[in-house]
């Protein structure tokens, strides 16, 4: 049975033993909720998920693109591929360079 993590988000259907994960382990979240979009899963239990935003340059009437790009862990229970657009949200530190852990799956 999934542990209620205090957002509006739905629990996973599957079960895992994993302790970082937020509905079946140890893990709070807090803080900062990104939305974005999956770009690898390479790494072991871990994803880079890399947020795009637009903005205008007034300057020279132009549009630009920037990336935020983020580690967050991937519980077990949950299915996700590169692609896939997901919510992650933030943590304490669970590794070097990974303060997020994901949470939702939104859309393929």
């Amino acid at each position: 049975m999934p542990q209620n993590i205090g957002l509006n988000v739905k629990a996973p259907e599957g079960e895992c033993n994993d302790k970082k994960c937020p509905f079946h382990g140890e893990v709070k979240v807090r803080g900062q909720i990104i939305s974005g979009k999956v770009e690898s899963t390479s790494m072991k239990g871990s994803i880079t998920v890399v947020q795009e935003r637009k903005r205008k340059v007034k300057k020279y009437e132009r549009k630009e693109t920037r990336f935020s790009r983020y580690h967050a862990h991937l519980p077990s229970c949950l299915n996700v591929q590169a692609g896939d657009v997901v919510k992650i949200a933030e943590t304490r530190k669970l590794a070097k360079s990974i303060s997020f852990v994901v949470i939702e799956k939104v859309s393929q």
